[in-house]
Formats: structure tokens, sequence, C-alpha cells
């Protein structure tokens, strides 16, 4: 049988591990295990589990892993998220759908510390939620909010996905974490003027709260200087040069269990929380790329790649209609499969294709092939976050669930659709002018 027969049936075989509900992580290993012993050798196979395992255990650009999701799980621990909500509460929520508003807002800049879209969701929703109910919101409204907002903690830096989507493909994790910047508060601003556009539909759906005075506006905004200086300073060094990403992850963790030992805020059983926490989500991420560092190698010896680009090449397809269908196979594998799942499942498949098709010289960067990982990067991060909100894996909906205990999931579904909407937006933006995320990485200061 030929090398690309057990390709398509390792393929299979790990769609089916996934809906068994196996972890990603073991399913690649599983499969890349079998796959490699099958068309290689016994031995090889398990010489590239022992030579990968040491690989991405050593790895040093992945300590920003733990150090980022510490900063993020201190802060939270820590009562800085809910600093920043009140404060954009303050200033914006006196306005129709202000409340709404507000929690897109706590989410672009929570996003900032905890690079998780999970903790950004569960976070901002435990502070959120409760304030939208008492002044009367939509339900589809305020839980759609919340599902959609908090996806933003994977594309504004320091961002998981961003260093998974590095070391796939060898690119600079600065750069990218640069490249999210942009097209993350253009996404924020696509979702607050959703919340606009539906409120002015329909003013029942956010009901306007008290104004706050000038002085308590102050004095919001002063109790959230702390988190936003941490935000400038990370991400200011790492595109001023003076820090490397890794060196502003420790920079950014050391100021936030500063701040919250100045507050007074951090206790024992909190910042033993919060480690654990750490640990577990970098243990996750870690095997996740582990897994993909066996199942790429598989993957690659069934020549499914290659051939498959040089099909899609010889077809001689417009290069708009190219990008089309794959981000179109993006967001329907997005609707059944985990977005870290999708991104190193089908990244070794695509992005040969899209360096051999016409699609850099549409864009203006052909023969300049790290714009483009970093381009597309940044889109196919954006469809991760699409995958947390679709149906029927949804993180982030059952995230919001979990909050939202009365409300039905098919409620949830309902609210996110309009911000779904706001990414196909920013995604057509993003193919019209990629400058919006390359302009930062290519201003950047240092590596």
């Amino acid at each position: 049988m030929s090398p690309t027969f057990y390709g398509i049936a390792g393929l299979l075989l790990l769609i089916a591990l996934m809906l068994q509900r196996m972890p990603v992580a073991f399913a690649m290993m599983a499969v890349g295990l079998i796959g490699i012993g099958v068309l290689n050798s016994t031995d090889a196979a398990f010489a590239t589990l022992v030579d990968q395992a040491w690989v991405v255990s050593s790895y040093y650009e992945l300590t920003v892993i733990p150090l980022f999701v510490l900063m993020g799980n201190v802060a939270s621990q820590c009562g800085m998220s809910r600093d920043l909500y009140a404060a954009a509460h303050a200033w914006v929520g006196h306005l129709r759908g202000g409340l709404a508003s507000a929690t897109i807002i706590g989410c672009t800049g929570f996003a900032a510390l905890s690079g998780s879209s999970v903790a950004s969701a569960l976070t901002l929703g435990r502070v959120a939620l409760p304030e939208m109910k008492r002044y009367k919101y939509d339900v589809r409204l305020a839980t759609g909010v919340v599902a959609a907002g908090g996806t933003l903690g994977i594309l504004i830096p320091p961002s998981t996905g961003f260093v998974i989507y590095a070391i796939l493909t060898e690119e600079s994790v600065g750069r990218l974490f640069l490249a999210g910047v942009f097209p993350g508060l253009l996404l924020a601003a696509l979702f607050i003027l959703t919340v606009y556009i539906q409120t002015l539909i329909n003013p029942a759906l956010g009901p306007r709260s008290e104004k706050a005075s000038l002085k308590e506006r102050g004095s919001a905004l002063l109790r959230a200087t702390s988190i936003i200086a941490i935000i400038v300073v990370t991400i200011g060094g790492i595109y001023l040069g003076v820090f490397t990403p890794v060196e502003a992850s420790a920079v950014g963790a050391a100021l936030a269990i500063g701040v919250a030992l100045w507050r007074r805020s951090l206790s024992g059983k909190s910042y033993r929380d919060a480690l654990l926490q750490t640990v577990r989500t970098t243990m996750m991420v870690f095997a996740v790329i582990l897994g993909a560092s066996l199942f790429s190698p598989f993957l690659a010896l069934t020549n499914i790649p290659s051939d498959l680009a040089t099909t899609l090449t010889d077809l001689q397809i417009g290069p708009i209609v190219l990008l089309f269908i794959i981000l179109f196979a993006f967001i329907l594998l997005g609707t059944f499969l985990d977005g870290f799942a999708m991104m190193v499942l089908i990244l070794p498949i695509v992005l040969p294709i899209i360096q051999q098709s016409q699609v850099p010289a549409m864009l203006g960067l052909a023969g300049n092939e790290s714009d483009l990982q970093v381009w597309f990067g940044v889109v196919m991060v954006i469809v991760l976050e699409m995958a947390l909100i679709s149906p029927p894996v949804g993180m982030n909906v059952f995230v919001v669930k979990a909050v939202a205990e009365n409300v039905p999931m098919k409620e949830i579904y309902k609210g996110v659709l309009p911000f779904w909407c706001a990414m196909i937006v920013c995604l057509v933006l993003l193919v019209a002018f990629p400058e919006i995320a390359l302009f930062l990485p290519k201003t950047m200061f240092g590596p």
C-alpha cells in the first residue's frame, strides 16, 4: 500500500480518537508513533519519541508559556481583572450597551496578561455576567459578548497559540506577538461595533447604567494603572528590543507578583492556586507540542502535504479562490475540532500550499517567506478564535455555560453569532490589508 493510503488512514484514526474524547496530544502521539513505525521502523518511531521529548522540554523559547501564564493567573487571583473591568465600566457603562463594551475592553486588557482565551472568558464572565444581569441585559448579548471577547486571549500577545505556531514554523515568537497587536485591537473594535449595532436596533438588549462622575472615573482608572503598566512594559519592551519574549515574560511575571504583594491581595492559597493552574496549562501545551512533533514527521513520510500542494497548484485556480477554500475548510473543521488540534493537524498540509501558490504575490509578499508566515499565523489564530465559539465544540461557550448555568446552550450560540460574523469581517480586512498584521513586526527593534 502507498504512503498516501497510510496517511489518510492515520488522519481518520486521529479524528476517530479525538471523537472518543482522547486528549488531542495523546491522539497525535499514538498516531504518529504507529505511522512512523509502519512507514519506517519501530526503532525509528521510538527514537523520534525520545528525541522530540528532549527537544521540546529543552526548547528555550517555550519558557514564555509558564511565565506568561503565571503572570495572567496571578493577575486574576489578586483582582487586577476586576479593576480593569471596573475602569472600563466607569468610562463606557453609561452608554447604550456600555456594560457589554466594557466587557470587550476588559477582555482585551486581560488578554494581554493571560494568553489564554478560556482564562479570559472565565475571569471576565465571573465579573461581567452578574453586572449585566443586574442591569437586565439580554442573555444572548451578555453571554455572547463574554464568549467572543474571551477569544481575544489567543490573539493579543502574549498568546499560547502564537507560541505553538512559532514552534511549528520556526518563526520568531517576538514578531508573531507584535503581529497580533493591531489585529487584536481591530477585532475588539469590531466587537464593540457589533454591540453598538445590536443595541441601536433594539435598545432593550443593553440598557444604560448610571453615569459615573469624573472623580469616580479617575479613581477607577488609577486602580487599573498597575495592569496597564505591566502590559506596556512587557509588550513595549519586546517592540523596542529591550527584552526578548522570554525576558519579557519573566519581567511580566515578576511585576505581577510584585504588584500583588504590594497590594497585599495575594494570599498563600491564591498563590498556590495560581501556580497549580500554571502547571496544568503548561503541561497541556507542552503535550500538544510533543504530539505535533511526532505527528508531523509521520505526515511528511506520507507525502500528503507535498502531493496536495502540487495538485492544488496544477489546478491553476486564482489565489483568492484558493485562500477562500483554505479558510472555509478551517472554519468548517473548527466546528468539531479543538482549535490547537486543528493547527497542528492542518498547518503542515496548508502552509506549503500557501507558499507555492500565487497567494504571496497577491498579498505583495512574494519572496518574503517570514512575513508570509507571520501574516498567515495571525489569520490562523483568528480562525482558531472562531473555532472557540463554533458548535458543537466551542470551548468558550462551555466556559460561559459553566458561569451562566441557567442559560441554555442554544441561546449562548445565538448570542455569539453576530461576533462570529465580525471575525469574518476581520479576516477579510487582513486579506485586503496585510500590513495591519505586519506593520509592527517590520518596525520592531531587535530580533
